[in-house]
C-alpha cells in the first residue's frame, strides 16, 4: 500500500484475486473507496466503482478483469472521485468524452451527410442547395448527427421520417427521406458500413396526395385585371415591380428576387437579362440561360435602375438586412395584397405564358414555337438528342415571342385584347 493513500484503501493483491476467483465464493471483493469486483453470472468478473452524485448513490463500470487491470482499476477509481468532487456525474462525463471522440473522427452520420451534400452541389442549382441544405439541418441533424454512420439502424431512420410527417408535410417527407437514403448509400460506398438502413423506409411514407398544381389564370383579360391590381395595391415599389419582371418574362420566382444588376444589358435591342447557370433549376446545362426583356417591359427596368444607387448589386433590394426581396414578400402580395389566393401565383405566370403562347402559335406543321417556348422557360428535355439540338437556342423565334407577350400583356393591362401575331393552321 502507498503511504499517501487514506486507510482501507488498496487492500487487494493480484494473488488475492486469483484466489478468490478459483475458489468461487463471495459475489463482491473490495478494493476500498468505492472500488469493487464484482462476480457476474457467467462466472467472469468486472471493475466497479460506487460513487455519489447529488445525493444519489450510482455505479460506474471499469471493464472486466483480465482486460482492466488492478493497477487500471484504480486509476479509474481516482478519476471518478475527480469528477464528482467537480460535480458531475462520472457515467455522463464519460459518455460526452466517447461523443466527442466520435465527432472528431469524420464518421458521423453529420460528417458524412457533409460531405455528400458538398459532391451534389455542383449539380444542383443554388436554391434547391439552400432547401435541401436546410431541410437536412432541420429535419435529419438533430436526431442523427452525432451518432457513428455506422450504428445507425432502420428504426432511427424511420423515427426521422414519421417525426415529419406527424407535421403533415408529406412531400417535405418524401423529399428528406430520398435525401437521408443516399447520404446513406454514399456512406456505403465510402465504406462506412456494409448495408443502407434507409431502404426500406419508403414503406413508411403515406400516399401522396392528388397533384395540386399551383394556381394559374389563363385568359387575357383575368391577366390584365391582376396587373391593374399589382399597380394599385398598397405594397413598397421593389415588390410591385418584382411581381411585373416575373409576369413580362415568365422566369422563376427565386431567379426574379435574386436578379443582379451586372446580368442585364439594357442597351442591347432587345434588352437581355442572361441568368448564371449555377443560378437556375436545372443545371445540367452548357450554356446561361437567356432572358428576353420585352420593350414594353424593358423600359420600366431602364427608369428603376436611374433611381437605384450607382453601386447597387440587386435589382430589388432587402429590407432588414437581407441582400434582396424574399419569395414570400413577391407571393404573399399576390395571395393577400392582391387577394388571389388559389387563384393566380407567382409561378403561375409560367403556365400563363405557356399556355397562351402555344395557343397561338402552335402550329401543326411547325413545332419550332413550341421548343422556342419550352427554351424561354428553361424546361428539361427528356434526350441528349433535343438538348444539342436547343444549343441552337431559337432566339429570332425567341425574340418574336417575347415581344408578343410583353404587347399582349400591355394591352390586357388596359383593357385591350391579345395581340393576334399568328393564326393557328389546321
Amino acid at each position: 500500500m502507498n503511504g499517501g493513500n487514506a486507510r482501507g484503501i488498496e487492500k487487494l493483491s493480484d494473488a488475492r484475486i486469483r484466489a478468490w476467483l478459483k475458489r468461487g465464493e463471495g459475489l463482491k471483493l473490495a478494493d476500498g473507496g468505492g472500488l469493487n469486483l464484482v462476480r457476474l453470472p457467467s462466472g467472469r468478473a468486472t471493475w466497479q466503482v460506487k460513487y455519489r452524485i447529488d445525493g444519489v448513490e450510482k455505479t460506474y463500470s471499469i471493464g472486466p478483469f483480465g482486460d482492466v487491470s488492478l493497477a487500471q482499476a484504480r486509476e479509474a477509481r481516482t478519476e471518478v472521485k475527480r469528477v464528482t468532487k467537480e460535480g458531475r456525474d462520472p457515467v455522463q462525463a464519460r459518455r460526452l468524452g466517447r461523443a466527442a471522440e466520435i465527432a472528431s473522427s469524420g464518421d458521423t452520420f453529420g460528417d458524412v451527410a457533409d460531405a455528400w451534400i458538398a459532391k451534389e452541389k455542383k449539380d444542383w442549382s443554388t436554391i434547391h442547395y439552400e432547401k435541401s441544405k436546410r431541410a437536412i439541418e432541420r429535419d435529419v441533424l438533430p436526431l442523427l448527427g452525432k451518432l457513428p454512420v455506422r450504428d445507425i439502424t432502420p428504426a432511427m431512420v424511420t423515427e426521422v421520417i414519421e417525426a415529419i410527417q406527424r407535421r403533415g408535410v408529406r412531400d417535405t417527407a418524401a423529399k428528406v427521406y430520398q435525401h437521408v437514403r443516399s447520404i446513406f448509400a454514399y456512406a456505403k460506398a465510402k465504406g462506412y458500413r456494409n448495408d443502407n438502413p434507409a431502404d426500406s423506409q419508403g414503406e413508411i411514407l403515406r400516399r401522396a396526395d392528388h397533384v395540386k398544381h399551383r394556381p394559374a389564370l389563363l385568359k387575357p383579360e383575368e391577366l390584365g385585371d391582376v396587373l391593374r391590381r399589382n399597380e394599385r395595391a398598397p405594397i413598397t415599389p421593389a415588390v410591385r415591380l418584382c411581381h411585373r419582371l416575373v409576369a413580362f418574362t415568365a422566369v422563376r420566382i427565386g431567379n426574379a428576387v435574386a436578379a443582379r444588376w451586372r446580368e442585364f444589358d439594357l442597351e442591347s435591342s432587345p434588352a437581355m437579362w442572361v441568368i448564371p447557370r449555377g443560378q437556375m433549376k436545372v443545371r445540367r446545362r452548357d450554356h446561361p440561360h437567356k432572358v428576353v426583356l420585352p420593350d414594353t417591359f424593358a423600359e420600366e427596368l431602364r427608369r428603376w435602375r436611374t433611381a437605384q444607387p450607382e453601386n447597387a448589386e440587386y435589382v430589388f433590394p432587402g429590407a432588414q438586412g437581407r441582400e434582396h426581396l424574399s419569395r414570400e414578400s413577391v407571393e404573399k402580395a399576390l395571395r393577400v395584397t392582391l387577394g388571389l389566393a388559389d387563384q393566380h401565383s407567382a409561378h403561375g405566370w409560367r403556365a400563363s405564358f405557356s399556355t397562351l403562347a402555344k395557343e397561338h402559335y402552335l402550329d401543326a406543321k411547325d413545332d419550332s414555337y413550341d421548343k422556342a417556348v419550352n427554351l424561354a422557360l428553361d424546361h428539361i428535355h427528356d434526350t441528349d438528342v433535343a438538348r444539342a439540338y436547343d444549343r441552337g437556342e431559337k432566339m429570332k423565334k425567341r425574340i418574336e415571342l417575347a415581344q408578343w407577350w410583353g404587347a399582349s400583356l400591355d394591352r390586357a393591362e388596359r383593357g385591350a385584347d391579345v395581340v393576334p401575331l399568328r393564326k393557328v393552321t389546321a
